[in-house]
């Protein structure tokens, strides 16, 4: 079976792709840029979400997409529908949609893209499997070495707990469920084994750096500004912002262990990703 895989340059990308490569799959890779995938060591076709004469050319053959999640929070929802389209106009058997934990009834913002993407997939009558992913540890880990600087871990959460796992967690859960058909016609809530508060990651944090981080919680709309002091665009700040609140309300929580179901193993401790983030 010939597995491409959109963003293949990106973080999970790149993971997906060397997941896939570890169980003996050759996948394709798809990028705006062929030339910044060479070093994954597989094919690339040139795939650019915003140039629709791309699309269907590069899915010449592809019986499985995976298809993760434009960046492009301006029209992130166009743009996976000009590749539905082309996967539908190429043949493609089943699409693989990164999506977001319980996108058809989150309250996040950040999940309308998310659902809007699933519903377009299902009007297209492919078969489809939808991955939707919790927090990613990394989401938070990221900057951890600014708020080190600051002295502070801020968000707006309040005692929100994040069923985070490592983005190599997801990226295995992704060759798995493109590797099996099986899969098809699922949508799997996939997040870590354990939850933990922004509280819980700012005592970890200190415990080990040897230094008191604390965490200070903050109105929504000063986090959300405060972001925007770095450099955040004012509408993605927002749904950040809002994310964290949600998450305080549950929205980022599942106890299921589907994903370490799914892939075999446990899922990472944020301790471990947090690690990784100070190394």
């Amino acid at each position: 079976m010939t597995i491409a895989i959109t963003g293949a340059t990106g973080q999970l990308g790149r993971l997906a792709i060397a997941a896939l490569k570890s169980r003996g799959a050759a996948p394709v890779a798809l990028a705006r840029d062929p030339a910044k995938a060479a070093d994954l060591g597989t094919g690339a076709r040139a795939f650019d979400y915003k140039s629709t004469a791309t699309l269907a050319p590069a899915l010449a053959g592809v019986k499985t997409l995976v298809l993760i999640s434009s960046n492009d929070v301006d029209d992130r929802v166009g743009q996976h529908r000009s590749v539905i389209a082309a996967a539908k106009g190429a043949g493609v058997g089943r699409i693989l949609y990164t999506s977001i934990l319980r996108a058809d009834s989150s309250p996040m913002l950040l999940a309308a893209d998310h659902k809007a993407t699933e519903e377009a997939i299902r009007d297209s009558g492919l078969a489809f499997t939808f991955l939707r992913n919790g927090w990613y540890t990394e989401n938070h880990t990221g900057t951890l070495r600014g708020a080190i600087a600051a002295g502070a871990l801020i968000g707006a959460a309040g005692q929100g707990r994040f069923s985070s796992a490592a983005r190599a967690d997801y990226a295995e859960a992704v060759a798995v469920a493109a590797l099996d058909d099986a899969h098809a016609g699922k949508a799997h809530e996939l997040a870590g084994d354990s939850a933990h508060t922004y509280a819980d990651l700012a005592a970890e944090v200190s415990r080990q750096t040897g230094k008191t981080i604390p965490y200070n919680d903050l109105p929504a709309e000063t986090y959300a500004g405060i972001l925007q002091s770095f450099g955040v665009p004012a509408g993605f700040a927002h749904v950040l912002a809002d994310s964290d609140v949600q998450a305080g309300k549950g929205a980022l929580y599942d106890d299921s262990r589907t994903l370490s179901r799914l892939i075999g193993r446990p899922t990472t401790p944020m301790a471990a990703t947090v690690a990784a983030a100070l190394a």
